[in-house]
Parts: C-alpha cells; sequence; structure tokens
C-alpha cells in the first residue's frame, strides 16, 4: 500500500490549499488496506520532530495551538505509538508522556475526514522548523540501556510539591501565602546545597534546559511571570511567542523548581483573577479582557520583585552559615551564575528584548498586585499601569 501512500502525501503535503489536502483524503478512503501504512508514515514523521529538536509536549502544544484539539489529539496518539519502540526514554519524556491527550479511535468521524485530519497534521509536522535541543532525543537514551536506574526524586522536591499542592486548593488566601513561602524557601536551599556539594565533590555537571510552555490567553504575562521565577531560581528564561514556550536554563534542581514554582503560581494566579473578575461583573463592569491582562501583568511584575528578594535574603543567610566550613558560598554559586549565562548565550546567540503592552485596566492591575502579594515570597514593589511596558527576553 505504500503507493497509494505515497501519491496521497505528494498530493497533499508538497502543495498548498483545501483542494490537495481533498486530493489526497479521496485516494486514503478509497484504499482501507493502507491504514496501517498510512500511521506509520505519521510515526515517521514524528521520529524526524525529535532529530529537529521537538519533545512531545512541545509537539502537541503546537498542533494544538496550529490547528485543533482534535488534531493534537491525532498528534498524541502517534507520539504514543511511535515512543513505544524505544527500550528508554529521556527522563522528561516520561511525564509529557503521561500527559497525552487520549488516544484518536480510526477513522472518525468518517474515513475521508479522518484522513483529512492525518493529512492535515502531517503537513505541519512535515513543515517543522529545527529548534534548540534541551536534552537527549530518545534514540540517544537508547545507547544507555545498562546504566542504573534513576534515583528516586530528592525528599525535598517531594515536600515542595506537597506544599504546592496544598496552596493550590485551598481557600484562604493566608494559608496558600504561608504555603507559598515555604515552598520557596525550600526551594533556594536545595538549589543551595546542591551547588555546596556540587563544589565539594568537584562536580563537572552544566547547565541543562527544558521548554515550559507559555500559551494563550495573555501570554506575554505568563511570560513575564516565567522570567520573573527563572531569574529568582538562578536559570535563565528566552520566550518563543510563535511556538509556544519559554526555554528555561540552568542547573537541573533550579529548572525543576522553575517549573514547580510556575506552574504552582499560574494556577493560584489564575484562580484569585476568576474571584476578582467575579467581583467586578457582580458590580457591573464589563471590560473582562482588559481586566485580565492587567491583573496578570501585575501578578508577574510584583512577584518578580518578590521572588528576587526573597531568593537574596535566602542566600545571605546561607552564605553566613557555611562561609566557615566551606571557603564561601557566594563564589560558588557566582561560578553557576556564569556558567547559566553561558550556556544560555550559546544556545540562544541572537535573543532580543521584546517590549509588551502594558496594563491599561487600573483596577485589574490593584487585584492582581494584591494577590501576588497574598502568593508571599519576598517583598518589593511592582511598576505603576502608567509605567514602561513590560521586557522580556524573545
Amino acid at each position: 500500500m505504500e503507493p497509494v501512500i505515497d501519491q496521497a502525501c505528494a498530493a497533499a503535503l508538497y502543495a498548498e490549499g483545501d483542494a490537495a489536502l481533498d486530493t489526497g483524503a479521496s485516494l486514503l478512503a478509497a484504499a482501507p488496506d493502507a491504514d496501517d501504512a498510512l500511521h506509520r508514515r505519521g510515526e515517521e514523521f514524528v521520529t524526524r520532530a525529535w532529530g529537529r529538536g521537538w519533545h512531545p509536549a512541545d509537539l502537541v502544544r503546537l498542533v494544538r495551538l496550529e490547528l485543533d484539539e482534535r488534531r493534537a489529539v491525532l498528534a498524541g496518539t502517534l507520539i504514543a505509538a511511535e515512543t513505544a519502540r524505544y527500550a528508554e526514554l529521556p527522563p522528561r519524556w516520561r511525564a509529557q508522556l503521561a500527559d497525552l491527550p487520549g488516544p484518536a479511535p480510526r477513522n472518525k468521524p468518517d474515513r475521508f475526514g479522518y484522513a483529512s485530519d492525518l493529512l492535515e497534521l502531517y503537513r505541519l509536522l512535515l513543515r517543522l522548523p529545527a529548534i534548540e535541543p534541551v536534552g537527549p532525543a530518545p534514540a540517544a537514551a537508547a545507547d544507555h540501556l545498562h546504566r542504573p536506574p534513576a534515583p528516586d526524586e530528592p525528599r525535598m522536591l517531594t515536600r515542595i510539591r506537597a506544599l504546592l499542592a496544598k496552596a493550590e486548593a485551598t481557600g484562604f488566601p493566608e494559608e496558600a501565602e504561608a504555603l507559598t513561602s515555604k515552598a520557596q524557601e525550600l526551594m533556594a536551599r536545595h538549589s543551595i546545597d546542591e551547588a555546596l556539594l556540587a563544589a565539594r565533590t568537584r562536580s563537572t555537571g552544566s547547565p541543562g534546559a527544558c521548554r515550559i510552555g507559555v500559551e494563550p490567553p495573555y501570554e506575554s504575562a505568563k511570560a513575564i511571570l516565567l522570567d520573573a521565577v527563572a531569574s529568582a531560581n538562578r536559570c535563565r528564561a528566552v520566550w518563543n511567542g510563535d511556538l509556544g514556550f519559554s526555554t528555561v536554563v540552568g542547573f537541573e534542581p533550579d529548572l525543576e523548581a522553575v517549573e514547580l514554582l510556575f506552574t504552582s503560581l499560574l494556577v493560584q494566579g489564575t484562580a484569585a483573577m476568576t474571584r476578582a473578575e467575579a467581583g467586578q461583573r457582580a458590580s457591573g463592569r464589563k471590560r473582562t479582557k482588559t481586566f485580565r491582562q492587567s491583573f496578570l501583568m501585575a501578578y508577574a511584575q510584583r512577584l518578580g520583585a518578590r521572588l528576587a528578594d526573597s531568593a537574596e535574603r535566602v542566600s545571605t543567610a546561607a552564605a553566613s552559615d557555611t562561609a566557615a566550613d566551606t571557603g564561601g558560598l557566594l563564589p560558588v554559586l557566582a561560578a553557576r551564575d556564569v556558567a547559566v549565562t553561558e550556556t544560555a548565550e550559546r544556545m540562544f546567540p541572537r535573543t532580543t528584548t521584546t517590549r509588551v503592552r502594558g496594563a491599561t485596566d487600573l483596577d485589574g492591575w490593584n487585584h492582581g498586585t494584591a494577590a501576588a502579594d497574598r502568593a508571599r515570597v519576598g517583598s518589593g514593589s511592582g511598576r505603576t499601569p502608567g509605567g514602561r511596558d513590560g521586557e522580556i527576553m524573545a
């Protein structure tokens, strides 16, 4: 059945327009025996994506942004089938695969529509750009099948996850504030302990990177929040707005902290925004979009200052505690900062600072600032709505 697949792909994937897709889908709909070969062709496109630097979550996110949820489910089905062939996968891939959408039933709602959806997905996969690799592809991991199993998650990270889960679940702002503050302190302490251990053992470890989704709506405010979280945890974040993610560069314990804290703060901020917006609507206000944009921008700006102050305070206290028996913590941290900066600049030699639209709704700004204050992680002040627009590396 490969000739039918080749003919359909040639008709649909290398030409523009719906007519080309219809021609390819018609060929496939008339050839039921070609179904398995059609899916194998899709798995080949997925394999090519790994070679271009993409990860499973990146791929599904882009399909959802560029096409729709139906094709994202198809992409998840192809990814699950393609990755099942590997005896071992990189650690971050396992979590991403666990979050894939459920499998799509074949040939629903009908053969023609299903084939058309697949071909439109294949057209997108075929034209994926190469992006900066962040860790090994599964084929590379398969070369190390005899290495010992990865250790369990450090107890500190388990505690941090539990604290943030409680902060997201509670309906009491004061309790969420205390839980989030404690989690941030544990993150900073965990990062410092890892840095000191690496210095004592003369570890040759180097910074790595991960990608974190930054999706619409209000993606610029979310990207600023992620940048603030990354900076406070000794990482660098570079936003790619077109592809819907930021790449975060840092040492592995710090990357884990950024992923955990950003996800939790976004959940907490969204919940606080929803409550504040409900109060605004009850009083007769209708400017929902500008309120949300201003709320999230203020939330991100204020938290950035507070996170930075909190990180500095913990580092200063730790430096005074450890200076006597380590020869000084600050030089160790400075060396890691230099390593992270050099790695980020090597990965992204042509980054630019992008100005983003400022806040225009005073009530939204004030509510967002108050929500950031309730997620207490330090002290500091944010810009006012009349100040300069936010800036972010992109």
